[in-house]
């Protein structure tokens, strides 16, 4: 009989601010480079605004200001990790989050995710707090976040396909 779950799970460590997200390699559509958002009216400081992303607006979120962390080196390249949403909605299939570099792809079991949490409340966006061999990660909660982004943007359509004339036919 073979075991329900797999033993291994490939995984990506997504650098933000002094952290790194740990996120299914799955969640990553691509990491590009970072372009102006446009804003949203009332949006909260994490909420950066929308970037245009093959033909989608995708909500742009910075982690580290969502979950109180500390922004890290300005002066590295600062990228977006595009992830696919895991709620279904077809008005948020993408969202994009603020990056510094480039995720680093990694193979894990349970035994080498040591949680870390201190039993304090956790901070909005995140499920867990792990040790991943050496690295200290956040596991981000991304129900709560696309769930959150849906109520934000609920009348502004968040993601909607931004269809021009000068498509390619």
């Amino acid at each position: 009989m073979s075991d329900p779950l797999p033993r291994e799970i490939r995984c990506v460590l997504v650098p933000v601010g002094n952290l790194r997200l740990l996120l299914p390699n799955a969640t990553i559509a691509e990491v590009i480079t970072q372009s102006a958002p446009e804003p949203v009216a009332g949006a909260p400081k994490w909420l950066l605004g929308r970037i245009a992303w093959r033909g989608w607006r995708v909500p742009l979120v910075s982690f580290t200001e969502l979950a109180g962390a500390e922004e890290g080196d300005a002066e590295l390249s600062v990228r977006v990790a595009v992830l696919k949403a895991l709620g279904g909605n077809p008005k948020l299939p993408f969202i994009a989050v603020l990056t510094q570099g480039f995720p680093r792809l990694t193979t894990l079991n349970a035994e080498l995710i040591i949680p870390t949490h201190d039993g304090k409340p956790l901070p909005p966006g995140v499920r867990a707090h792990v040790l991943v061999r050496d690295d200290v990660a956040m596991i981000p909660d991304l129900e709560w976040i696309e769930a959150t982004l849906l109520d934000l943007l609920g009348a502004a359509e968040p993601a909607e396909s931004v269809e021009s004339s000068d498509s390619e036919d």
